[in-house]
């Protein structure tokens, strides 16, 4: 049985298990420019409240909802909740932000949702080894390409899947920076992959250097 993790777009993702469905960080379609397919969850995780990240009515079937730090544990899954920040000014532009640290069928995958700056040696000491690392790079709302390779290499994951970048469709692309910027700045021609889905069946499927693998997107 493979862990699968699906890309719906923007900061939206859905992590498929043996036991549990979880999605994390649903965008409001009105305000994002994006279609929201039908999503259905075991677990429903936020990182923060903005109409991009928090759009509940969008995901049906949860019987648990997670939406600030905090340890949670269910159908053998472990989900632990990390307060970080918005901005680089703890909080005092954007307020917080969480973390989401998921533990299922033996690989872990870290959320980052709308983090604002590079993770402090408290909080990195805080998280074990991140096998898939969710990460923004689109700068503004969020850290840059150039602060993401940074938060890269504090973590080292063996999976780097970025997200909330500019596309055509997004209706605040101009405020963001293109996936390309991100790809320069971590200079890594042949380590880049493209996919439809990540499906993994264990720690022993995954690469031994760091390697980027772009989703696209479901919506």
């Amino acid at each position: 049985m493979n862990m699968e993790i699906t890309y719906i777009g923007h900061s939206c993702f859905k992590l498929k298990g043996k036991n549990l469905t979880v999605v994390i960080d649903p965008y409001d379609p009105a305000k994002v420019g994006y279609k929201l397919p039908k999503l259905e969850a075991d677990a429903l995780l936020l990182s923060h409240h903005h109409f991009d990240h928090d759009y509940v009515q969008g995901v049906t079937g949860y019987k648990l909802l997670v939406d600030g730090p905090g340890e949670y544990e269910t159908h053998e899954v472990f989900i632990h909740g990390i307060p970080t920040f918005h901005d680089n000014k703890e909080g005092a532009e954007r307020g917080k932000n969480t973390i989401y640290l998921v533990e299922m069928d033996g690989v872990s995958v870290l959320h980052l949702g709308d983090l604002g700056h590079e993770l402090s040696k408290e909080t990195l000491e805080k998280i074990p080894d991140v096998d898939v690392l969710l990460i923004p790079v689109g700068g503004k709302y969020t850290i840059d390409a150039e602060t993401a390779v940074e938060v890269i290499s504090s973590i080292e994951p063996s999976v780097v899947i970025p997200m909330h970048y500019s596309t055509q469709d997004l209706s605040f692309k101009e405020e963001l920076q293109k996936l390309d910027k991100f790809l320069d700045e971590m200079g890594v021609e042949n380590n880049i992959k493209k996919e439809e889905k990540l499906k993994i069946s264990g720690k022993s499927d995954l690469p031994e250097d760091t390697e980027i693998v772009i989703l696209t997107p479901q919506h």
